[in-house]
């Protein structure tokens, strides 16, 4: 018998929670023990349907072990309806929540690309006092260990020279995992005969190490962010560290696939053209060094990216797009799950809370089972990194009906918050200017479940009269443009224009006419094609929706008759090419063929009336040629019979 398409087994939990099986598109009544009594009721329904989702995520090891003793070769997928709806104070109105959560987990992607690091075990280990040999001789039975003593350190010598024991200081330190390369100065070797103290011989400075792992016990400042892969790091007056430290750095030999969270297109790299640098909104922002400046655009290095995310948040191009997931398929979770509320009945706007998994999906645990839990307009939406939530994803989700956005994030996060600092300012000028709350998208960062209950439980809003239904685009600026231009219509107060604060991903280009020459040098250097020119006829044209503020226009341009303004302006958005400058060819005086621009060829005439060059009869002959296209010029030449490049007697 053909299994069916898809169905979802939901569960009352031994009746701790209230649930609607019909709205919520249930089979059947809801079961109370589905994961012990009841279990069958799942084994069933492995060999009714291709694709299943169930509604726990506590007893999921034990329901994909039976699918797997089964031979279930279908989808099996879990929502948390539990901690995140059922378990509140308002869990008999969160129906349209548990529908938004299904139809989210329903939605989602789960593939992504990883990187392979390999260890080999080669390592160095540096260090200031006995702390550092003692490190050394728990773990020498497993790596290949050298250990250098900052200078000065005060040792006695070890017995037998089981490892190499080196003085030196780190100069410069590059690498990874499997790729290390530290330069060492006061590089020195010890004496054989060192007594009471560890003595060195004559130092020198460029001494190269290579290695698979730093283990860094100096105390002294980090070599690399705490996310390096293979460095290691741990103060050496405090043992508990360096326990911790010693039991990881044991564990490093091997292959070690790492997520690579961030997708890039170089072509689309606003960063810099013809030595002119434009974009640096994240290379600003990398805490980890990952990003470097590689000619027209940036490089990002996926064995040291942290996957922050604020790169691909801060990107106005999508040249850098989140992998973890992919920014459309988070897109679509939220359309399916704003959808989703509104058609099981949500009649207010819902709030969408942003958390990731080991520090919000703590707190919100923490908040069911001792508090009085999430409201019922607060919809939970899991990403890896709260800093990975750019612009478009907040309009989005405001476009589709929800009231606001909230972003949670620990009181001290592992690394600086400015990219979603900017985001957040970005969308509040927004939201003021179209109606909505500028409080609309905030940012909630605690570690304490109390604290985020008391920054949630507010009164829920009414649903606005207009919501989207847009889909997705798969390109992230495509997302960008379209989010904040359904944001704009859905609002309270749409407006033609807003000013947005400099940095923002849109923006005009203001255009002094008198300066402006038509040379076009600014056309060939717009990396996005927002600058484009006429090729039938001396123009500039804008297009205002694809500038993304890199100011690399700006730069370029010879005369200095470019500046850039950052705002919104819907009315030029839907006047895609909108004409900035336009003029006549200048034709030539000797055949008329138009060539050039009349205000590039005046000027330089203008420019050049004091040369000495252009004085005298040769120097008028000169001029003229100015005044004539390629042909006639050459022509000219020829038949007056002078070198137009001869000084004057």
């Amino acid at each position: 018998m053909p299994q069916t398409p898809e169905t979802r087994l939901i569960c009352t939990c031994e009746g701790t929670m209230s649930l609607a099986s019909e709205t919520l598109g249930a089979t059947g009544k809801p079961a109370s023990q589905l994961c012990r009594a009841q279990l069958d009721n799942f084994r069933q329904a492995l060999g009714e349907f291709a694709t299943i989702t169930v509604a726990c995520t506590q007893e999921a090891p034990l329901f994909a072990e039976v699918a797997e003793d089964a031979g279930f070769a279908g989808v099996l997928r879990f929502a948390n309806i539990r901690e995140t709806a059922g378990w509140s104070a308002e869990g008999a109105q969160a129906t349209p929540k548990m529908a938004a959560l299904l139809a989210m987990a329903e939605t989602a992607g789960s593939s992504f690309e990883t990187l392979s690091l390999e260890s080999r075990g080669v390592a160095l280990l540096l260090g200031r006092d006995d702390v550092a040999l003692e490190a050394a001789r728990q773990l020498s039975g497993v790596l290949d260990l050298t250990v250098l003593l900052v200078p000065g350190a005060d040792v006695a010598p070890p017995r037998q020279t089981t490892w190499p024991v080196l003085q030196g200081k780190i100069a410069r330190a590059v690498g990874h995992m499997g790729e290390f390369e530290l330069t060492v100065d006061a590089y020195a070797a010890p004496a054989p005969s060192s007594r009471a103290r560890l003595e060195f011989g004559p130092a020198r400075n460029g001494a190269v190490s290579r290695c698979d792992l730093v283990l860094d016990l100096t105390g002294g400042q980090a070599l690399f962010h705490h996310t390096r892969p293979g460095y290691l790091r741990a103060d050496p007056r405090d043992p508990a560290a360096v326990a911790a430290l010693v039991a990881e750095a044991g564990q490093m030999v091997g292959v070690f696939d790492k997520p690579k969270y961030i997708d890039f297109i170089p072509d689309l790299c606003a960063h810099s053209r013809n030595k002119k640098t434009g974009c640096t909104r994240c290379l600003d922002l990398c805490p980890t060094g990952a990003i470097l400046s590689a000619g027209d655009s940036v490089v990002i290095d996926p064995a040291i990216c942290a996957g922050c995310g604020q790169c691909a948040a801060a990107c106005p191009t999508g040249a850098a797009a989140y992998a973890l997931p992919v920014v459309a398929s988070l897109a679509a979770r939220l359309r399916a799950g704003l959808s989703a509320w509104f058609a099981a009945g949500g009649r207010s706007a819902p709030v969408i809370l942003f958390h990731d998994e080991t520090h919000g999906a703590a707190l919100i645990d923490a908040m069911a089972r001792f508090g009085r839990g999430l409201p019922a307009h607060v919809i939970p939406v899991q990403i890896n990194e709260p800093s990975q939530i750019g612009p478009e994803i907040m309009a989005a989700a405001l476009a589709w009906g929800a009231g606001g956005v909230r972003v949670l994030a620990q009181d001290r996060p592992a690394h600086p918050l400015d990219g979603l600092t900017n985001t957040l300012e970005l969308m509040g000028a927004i939201c003021a200017a179209t109606g909505l709350s500028e409080e609309c998208c905030a940012l909630v960062q605690t570690d304490d479940p109390d604290a985020l209950e008391t920054a949630l439980w507010h009164k829920a809003t009414d649903a606005r009269a207009a919501r989207s239904s847009f889909l997705p685009p798969e390109d992230k600026r495509g997302l960008l443009t379209l989010a904040m231009e359904e944001l704009n219509r859905t609002a309270p107060r749409p407006t033609a224009r807003i000013d947005l604060p400099k940095g923002a991903p849109f923006g005009s280009v203001q255009l002094n006419l008198d300066s402006c020459t038509l040379c076009l040098a600014c056309v060939g250097a717009c990396p996005t094609g927002a600058l484009g020119d006429n090729p039938d006829k001396p123009m500039l044209r804008f297009t205002e929706s694809a500038c993304v503020q890199c100011g690399i226009c700006a730069a370029t341009c010879p005369e200095q008759a470019i500046t850039i303004e950052a705002r919104m302006d819907f009315a030029a958005w839907a006047n895609p090419k909108r004409i900035l400058k336009e003029e006549e060819p200048f034709c030539c005086t000797a055949c008329g063929k138009g060539f050039g621009t009349g205000s590039s060829i005046r000027r330089v005439i203008d420019r050049l009336d004091s040369h000495w060059m252009f004085s005298g009869e040769d120097g008028a002959a000169r001029k003229r040629l100015l005044t004539m296209c390629d042909d006639c010029r050459t022509k000219e030449v020829v038949m007056a019979g002078f070198d137009p490049h001869e000084p004057p007697a």
